[in-house]
């Protein structure tokens, strides 16, 4: 949807956030809203008491006076209750937008008049739903330099949708702690504990139109593992056969366990490109983001 927007034109993006959202959702405003639909007052009696309901502070019980329990099950759907007024009004005004929870985009023509709007909506979600918008997280600018629910959009006129450079760097801080966490463990345990992160990382992430960017983690990866086993390895000789036993020429890799450089100079190496192809890690079982993202995009 966020495609067609600016492919229609209106390549300047408002990018709404709203302050601890979850923490500062007004009872009785959200009370009012969902008398509008439910006319069981049990219904209501038990939805407020989720509402009231006490939270532990540094061992200490306190009284719920505004915000909804997060992770709670109801909270989401009581959220888009509360801002279904900020839909409405959208759509009064002709906006085009996309919401998820408090995460809003809203799409318009001219930087000028997304700044306008920007003041308008902050006016509006404190006078009506006393909701504050966080003005470090919220700007008007091109919606490439935007994300959207881990998404971003391309420069290119005919918009395609990309990972947002943020969820990349989440992923790979991500993988860093797990391999740390992991040293000393074999490659297939070390394998075993990445697939499940990569699998749903890349599931999330299966609608990007773009392949370099997994191509890109894809080559990373491999060169971490291939690290991983340079340094498993310990010494020249251990190096050495290891990379013989992986089909490399005698000489060659007695040569290329002296070169005297680094174990992550070496991961990305000839030789140990050569020796560790992704062959072999796809027959290690490792996940390949780029491969999995195509199966699931087959029709």
């Amino acid at each position: 949807m966020a495609q067609r927007y600016v492919q229609e034109g209106r390549r300047w993006v408002v990018d709404i956030d709203l302050e601890k959202f979850f923490d500062r959702v007004n009872h009785d405003i959200l009370m009012s809203r969902l008398a509008r639909q439910v006319t069981d007052d049990r219904v209501l009696k038990l939805i407020r008491r989720y509402l009231e309901a006490g939270l532990m502070r540094n061992g200490v019980a306190q009284a719920r006076r505004e915000g909804t329990p997060q992770g709670g099950p109801l909270s989401p759907l009581l959220s888009n209750i509360l801002l279904t007024d900020w839909d409405r009004e959208l759509e009064r005004r002709g906006h085009a937008f996309c919401r998820y929870a408090d995460d809003c985009n809203i799409y318009v023509r001219s930087k000028a008049a997304g700044e306008r709007l920007l003041t308008d909506m902050t006016t509006f979600l404190a006078k009506r739903l006393k909701l504050k918008v966080n003005d470090a997280k919220s700007a008007c600018s091109r919606p490439w330099r935007r994300k959207f629910l881990g998404y971003s959009l391309t420069v290119h006129r005919q918009a395609r949708l990309r990972i947002a450079p943020e969820s990349l760097k989440r992923l790979t801080a991500r993988v860093k702690t797990l391999l740390r966490e992991g040293r000393g463990r074999s490659l297939s345990h070390t394998i075993e504990t990445l697939n499940p992160v990569l699998r749903g990382w890349v599931n999330y992430f299966q609608f990007t139109q773009g392949k370099r960017a997994l191509e890109d983690l894809d080559s990373w990866l491999r060169r971490r593992l291939r690290c991983l086993l340079w340094r498993q390895a310990k010494h020249r000789l251990g190096r050495t056969t290891m990379l013989r036993r992986q089909g490399l020429p005698e000489e060659r890799a007695w040569r290329s366990a002296h070169n005297g450089q680094g174990p992550w100079w070496n991961a990305g190496a000839r030789h140990m490109r050569d020796a560790f192809p992704k062959r072999f890690f796809d027959r290690q079982g490792l996940v390949s983001l780029l491969d999995t993202q195509r199966r699931l995009q087959r029709p």
